[in-house]
């Protein structure tokens, strides 16, 4: 049943995220690696399903109530790429690695010492993947220790190590870049020498995994590297618009909102603040310089220049002085990730009809 959305709410073009699933699916294909598409973009398993449908591999999530939540929906590979150190967290995991294959991230000895016992007492053998350390200054083990502890979890009974992954983005040097080529062939370029070291050690690296939505598809072009785990490519949004990965219209995601006040020429005010739009991608900052908090659709000289918790204040241009109480506009967030993760449910938009579906993931923070 279609049901006409309320604002403010996240409104997804069906045939674009389609369209872009698609995409990223042929060029993993092109390539000759998996994708392993991120679900933190969605936290949908229906959209998970897609992806799989179109030839993903598995999935990968960053939470084990993510993992649950996919798995409950009939998802049997997933990857949690990121460190499980207490031991509930540890305990549930053994609980799905019963029933689907399941992967988890590790990068420290303590990590990794504890997952074997847990694995070992429960009379498990755990497939586990070591984190690198590219540059991002994160989660991951120093590149030059790589090696070492990679040996070392090798031995560890109740584990199997069975590859390596990173996590870097648009960086080089140790900072943010727009030259996505470059990052993306020399992110593949470490990790896969990383692995043939470790396998000239005597370690079975099968798999190498990298590449986010701006670097994946550079990344997987490098001999080496077998997989990737873009995740916003989804559904697109402004700043991958910015970076270049796409165009504004390939950006499945928009906010749709309500123009609620009219208080001066130059201002409009939206049923949108903080509480609807993700924040963590800020304007004015270095390399995307972004100009406020979303690509205004149907206001072409407006800036979404300030949120407060309710409230959303647009800069108006000369030509956007026509925008009216009452006038509904879509705006293309920044971050779509964080974006769908503030609302309980987004509708999706086909042939003029909108579905609401539940964000199954939403909150799944643990």
């Amino acid at each position: 049943m279609s049901v006409y959305p309320q604002t403010p709410c996240v409104v997804i073009d069906t045939a674009v995220m389609e369209r872009n699933i698609e995409t990223m699916g042929a060029s993993a294909r092109k390539a000759g690696v998996k994708l392993r598409p991120h679900a933190k973009t969605h936290k949908m398993p229906t959209v998970a399903l897609k992806q799989l449908a179109a030839g993903a591999a598995g999935i990968t999530v960053a939470k084990v109530s993510e993992a649950e939540v996919m798995a409950e929906h009939g998802i049997t590979d997933i990857f949690i790429a990121y460190p499980l150190v207490t031991m509930d967290k540890i305990r549930r995991a053994l609980a799905l690695a019963k029933r689907i294959r399941l992967i988890v991230g590790v990068d420290s000895r303590e990590g990794a010492l504890r997952l074997a016992e847990a694995a070992a007492s429960a009379g498990m053998t755990l497939e586990v993947r070591l984190e690198i350390d590219t540059g991002l200054r994160r989660t991951g083990v120093p590149y030059e220790d790589a090696v070492e502890l990679a040996a070392t979890v090798h031995e560890m009974a109740g584990l199997r190590l069975s590859g390596i992954y990173t996590f870097r983005g648009a960086i080089m040097g140790g900072k943010a870049t727009l030259d996505l080529r470059a990052a993306g062939e020399e992110e593949g370029r470490i990790m896969a020498e990383l692995a043939s070291r470790m396998r000239a050690s005597g370690i079975a690296i099968e798999d190498v995994s990298v590449g986010s939505t701006p670097t994946s598809a550079f990344a997987m072009t490098v001999p080496g590297v077998t997989e990737v785990r873009p995740g916003t490519y989804v559904f697109m949004d402004r700043m991958q618009a910015r970076f270049g990965v796409c165009r504004l219209e390939d950006c499945a995601g928009a906010v749709r909102v309500t123009v609620v006040s009219r208080p001066a020429p130059d201002l409009a005010v939206i049923d949108g603040g903080s509480k609807t739009f993700a924040t963590d991608v800020q304007p004015n900052t270095e390399p995307l310089q972004l100009q406020g908090f979303g690509h205004i659709v149907e206001l072409e000289d407006a800036v979404l220049e300030r949120l407060s918790e309710e409230h959303g204040m647009l800069r108006l241009g000369p030509a956007s002085q026509g925008a009216a109480v009452g006038d509904v506009i879509h705006i293309v967030p920044n971050h779509i990730c964080s974006t769908v993760n503030l609302h309980n449910q987004v509708y999706f938009r086909h042939d003029g009809n909108y579905e609401p579906q539940t964000v199954a993931g939403r909150g799944k923070l643990e």
